[in-house]
């Protein structure tokens, strides 16, 4: 079977991209990472417009009566673009949530022990009492803890979610990998790009791999929508996404983790996305139960 993007949803991809570069470039990266912890509801509206949180609702509902693929290669762009706020929950709520839909109400779940933007939202799905705020490593990503969270069923609701955060760490992997590259080419030592040398060939190598294998696995997952499918993306997603960033660090060296530079911003927001709610060990028991049974 060969998984290759319509021209519709290559156009969908684009589009995506374009939007979020005039709306939330580089400047308003900036703007966002000087304000923790405050999400810009005039974005959060101008999202909502753009039909980001429709996408998958009913033409008929006001949506774009797309499918998951097209989710998928959404949110690949707003991982990209370090777009802050609870999107996916946001999202996936479209349907049931008024106002969800068209961005005029943010909505966070409580789905393991740590929630994002709980202060920011207007609507709580899941028991959030007692809620503690913490500090976060990322500061595009408010959390709250919860003292004792009930366990969430993995319907197909949260395989859904565990999919679109894979989905937002692969946009975050082939962004870091870009910026690898791009510096490689330009930064010079000993009167030569530092893309010259071995090692830092080898760091970009191994960052495009682990890209290019999470996009296949990630993309395919959306296709089938299939629980072990999506386990597996999302393992491969979260590691090109984590180790990615580090290497994009060691090829910046120290410039990269100053505030200027956007890479540590990309590995402190894969880190966050890995560790909410356990999804490792849980995609890994998944996936060690289907072979179990396969075998």
């Amino acid at each position: 079977m060969r998984f290759r993007l319509t021209d519709d949803q290559r156009a969908l991809r684009e589009g995506v991209r374009g939007l979020l570069a005039r709306r939330f470039d580089g400047a308003a990266l900036r703007a966002a990472v000087a304000r923790p912890g405050r999400l810009d509801r005039a974005l959060w509206r101008r999202l909502g417009a753009a039909g980001l949180f429709a996408l998958r609702l009913p033409e008929e509902r006001g949506g774009a009566g797309l499918g998951l693929p097209e989710a998928v290669l959404a949110f690949e762009e707003a991982g990209r673009a370090l777009l802050p706020g609870p999107l996916i929950a946001t999202h996936l709520a479209a349907a049931t949530v008024p106002g969800a839909a068209d961005g005029s109400a943010v909505v966070a779940h409580v789905d393991g022990p740590l929630v994002e933007w709980l202060a920011q939202a207007d609507v709580v799905r899941g028991e959030a009492a007692g809620a503690v705020a913490l500090r976060s490593v990322d500061p595009l990503t408010p959390l709250h803890r919860v003292p004792e969270p009930r366990a969430a069923p993995l319907d197909a609701a949260a395989h859904e979610a565990s999919l679109l955060s894979a989905a937002e760490q692969l946009g975050s992997a082939g962004r870091t990998c870009e910026l690898a590259a791009e510096h490689a080419r330009t930064r010079e030592q000993f009167g030569r790009p530092i893309g010259a040398f071995q090692a830092v060939q080898q760091l970009c190598a191994g960052m495009l791999v682990r890209v290019e294998v999470a996009r296949a696995a990630v993309y395919a997952a959306a296709v089938t929508a299939d629980p072990v499918d999506i386990a597996a993306a999302r393992l491969l997603a979260d590691e090109a996404a984590v180790r990615g960033a580090r290497d994009c660090l060691q090829v910046h060296g120290g410039m990269g983790f100053t505030w200027e530079a956007e890479v540590h911003l990309h590995l402190k927001r894969a880190w966050v996305r890995t560790h909410r709610r356990e999804f490792v060990t849980e995609c890994e028991e998944l996936l060690a139960r289907d072979l179990l049974e396969r075998s």
